[in-house]
Formats: structure tokens, sequence, C-alpha cells
């Protein structure tokens, strides 16, 4: 796998494939590069190039015990972007990467980007009065301790037992059960807590770039509905939401899932 150094001397792997107009996958917390394989292929047959990139700490890049916060990982993306030489980009992100690329943007802007698409999740973690669409049982009363043993069974959503036939099909595609990154680890442990910390919905309200908010409907962690409440923080957004389908919507539904993307991307083009 190709690499790029970060300026705080973070080694990055990443995967690069196809030609055409450039799309980055960013994976969730734990997951690698390589869990988007079905939409890398689907994504190169249409035309694309296709950059996944491992964060730190995440799939085959280099683990550090610093750096494990949002603004950090968020700044990577704008070390990957110029060592790889991509000026006008679609940023694609599930779960954790979604945020990642709120971060990116937060800090430095869309001059970059052509269009963004989050993949299940929401753009605020903590349910308050004004946003009930975080994470089922995270408050601000409970949000310092909430994740100390790990992400908690919520008994909301899709049954994990549903998703065994995606999985295998994953590892079909991969010819590999997929490298997760343990979840247990010091930094990882400080990178989840940052990432339930954080707010980007006047992010996402200020963004100059069409967006598609994606979320799958029987989600375990958050309703749906952050999908389209996120929508219409901006006149640019636009939301979907699958049917029969959990938190991995590209995973879990990967044929639906590639129509939205591809048809979102078509669209801007």
């Amino acid at each position: 796998m190709p690499t790029v150094i970060t300026d705080d001397a973070v080694t990055l792997n990443y995967l690069d494939e196809g030609t055409g107009p450039a799309v980055v996958l960013i994976a969730g917390f734990c997951a690698p590069a390589t869990t988007w394989v079905l939409q890398q292929k689907a994504l190169v047959a249409n035309g694309y190039r296709v950059l996944a990139l491992d964060r730190r700490g995440h799939g085959a890049s280099e683990a550090p015990t610093h750096g494990a916060s949002m603004e950090r990982h968020g700044r990577d993306v704008a070390n990957f972007l110029a060592a790889v030489g991509v000026t006008d980009v679609v940023l694609i992100g599930g779960s954790m990467g979604a945020s990642t690329v709120w971060s990116y943007v937060s800090q430095f802007a869309t001059e970059h980007v052509r269009a963004i698409v989050s993949v299940d999740q929401t753009p605020k973690m903590v349910n308050s009065d004004d946003w009930p669409n975080g994470f089922y049982g995270l408050t601000e009363d409970n949000r310092t301790t909430f994740f100390d043993n790990g992400i908690p069974d919520t008994g909301h959503g899709r049954p994990q037992w549903k998703s065994i036939p995606s999985l295998l099909k994953l590892i079909l595609a991969l010819k590999a059960m997929p490298k997760m990154a343990s979840p247990d680890t010091p930094p990882m442990k400080a990178l989840l807590a940052d990432h339930a910390a954080q707010d980007w919905r006047s992010t996402i309200a200020g963004i100059d770039k069409p967006y598609l908010m994606m979320a799958g409907r029987d989600s375990q962690f958050w309703p749906a509905a952050h999908a389209s409440e996120s929508a219409k923080l901006n006149s640019l957004g636009r939301s979907v939401v699958s049917r029969n389908c959990g938190h991995a919507a590209n995973m879990d539904r990967p044929n639906e899932f590639n129509t939205a993307m591809l048809g979102f991307l078509d669209s801007i083009e």
C-alpha cells in the first residue's frame, strides 16, 4: 500500500485505484479502509479514482500515542490530500469517518472539496433539548463516562446477527477478515471520548458544497431522523434513509447504498 507522512511524522496508509474524478473514502471507528471494498469496486467501474484512507490508529496506518482527537484526524485529511495532490474531491465518511470529514471542513473549508457524503453519523452525539438525534442514552450529564467500557449495546436497531450475510460478502470480496483496530487502547478511548463531545451542526450549516446525509433506518446507535434534520441545516443538503439497514449502511445494504451514492455523484457532475 502507498503511504503519506503527516506534519507530525505519522505514516498513513491508503488504497489508490482507478482514474477519473477523485473520491476519498474514510471508514469509521476501528474500521480499516478495506471495509469500503464493495464501494471501491462500484466507483472504479463507474469511472472514479478511489482513495481509501486508513486513519491514524486504523488499518495498516501507524498507531501513535499522540493525535487522538478529531481535530488531528481532520488535519490528517488535509495532509493526505496535499500529499496525493488532489484538489477537487468528493469526501465520503462512514460513522466517525464522516465526523473526520466535518473536522477537516471546519479547519480548512471546502476549497478542495466537490461534495460530501456522510454515512450514518449524527452531527451531534450528545442528546439535548434542541437535538434528540444523538447516540441513544448519551447526555451531557453522562458524556465523560458513557464510553468508559466501550460502545454500549443500546437495545435499538437491527440485530447484529442479521448483518452476518453482509459481513460474509465483505470477507469474500477481501478474501480475508478486515483488520479491525482494538477500541481498548488509551488513544482509541481518548478518540472516542473526543468524538462524543463534538457538534458539527454549525459546520454543516455553513458549507457551500452539496452534501448527502445517509442513514440506516435500523441504526443501532441513533435515530435515522438525524439525516433529514441535518439536511435541513443547509439548502445544499439532501438525505437518504435505507430500510432494513443498520449502522454500517455500506456493508448492510451495499447495492442500495451504491445506487444512492452513485446517483448523488452523478447529480453533481
